[in-house]
């Protein structure tokens, strides 16, 4: 009988919500248990197997010491690596830390502040280990991640769009709210939550991160000239992909507006 690869499933700093996209797969993922040995993956399962791992799925964003020694390990026993969601690829919301003093949320959130052990920025994985994949969303779409896993068990590259959120608006029919005055950041956002936002008449908020061609400063300067004030610019660049250095960069200029 052939070897099973083995799959496993790691958890950083994150809220688990792109844990629990697996999970959803429900009838899918039986499938998918069928055809892998699920060697690690605490949200479903308290048994852990050693590795190497033939295939690891890595959540969430590097936050503190001890999980830079950690995503080393994880790094060494797998075979093939891909991160998904925001957190994973592009430091997430919590990446808002970035352009501020953690110190200063610590003293306000925490009655003792001192205890806390963090850094001062959120670094996607790809800041620390090589990569193999990276799989957008906040939370990343279930269809897109049974994809990546059917892939790397076919031993083929991913067939995951990279193009923006505004060719689904015109597959979905939707009414384009860019040409109605709201910002939207569908123009820049790549494609896979079904622009969901933009159907029910409001603009993207970038949860799937940058397309394969984003024009982030022609977008911003574009909201500027119709009206729209340097702070309203920031928080929009300023959500679940902050981190990403083209959105970082473009919210910092206009920061500074």
């Amino acid at each position: 009988m052939a070897r099973r690869p083995k799959l496993a499933v790691w958890k950083f700093t994150s809220c688990d919500g792109c844990q629990l996209s697996l999970l959803d797969l429900e009838d899918e993922l039986l499938e998918v248990a069928g055809q892998v040995k699920i060697a690690h993956f605490p949200e479903a399962t308290r048994r852990s197997l050693q590795g190497p791992y033939d295939l690891s799925l890595v959540e969430g964003s590097i936050t503190t010491e001890a999980e830079k020694a950690r995503i080393l390990e994880v790094r060494g026993a797998s075979r093939r690596l891909v991160t998904i969601g925001a957190c994973a690829t592009t430091g997430g919301i919590q990446a808002l830390r970035n352009f501020a003093d953690v110190s200063a949320f610590a003293e306000v959130v925490y009655a003792r502040p001192e205890t806390i052990s963090t850094l001062a920025d959120s670094t996607p994985i790809s800041d620390h280990v090589p990569v193999d994949f990276e799989l957008r969303g906040c939370p990343i779409n279930k269809r897109q991640l049974l994809e990546v896993i059917c892939a790397f068990l076919a031993r083929r590259p991913p067939v995951v769009p990279t193009y923006s959120v505004c060719v689904e608006c015109k597959r979905r029919g939707a009414v384009c709210v860019a040409v109605m005055g709201t910002p939207c950041l569908g123009p820049i956002t790549q494609a896979g939550c079904g622009a969901i936002c933009p159907a029910y008449t409001r603009g993207c908020y970038g949860c799937f991160g940058l397309d394969e061609s984003p024009n982030v400063a022609s977008l911003a300067r574009h909201w500027r000239g119709s009206g729209v004030p340097a702070d309203q610019v920031v928080r929009m660049l300023q959500t679940f992909n902050a981190g990403a250095a083209p959105l970082r960069e473009e919210s910092e200029r206009h920061g500074r507006d």
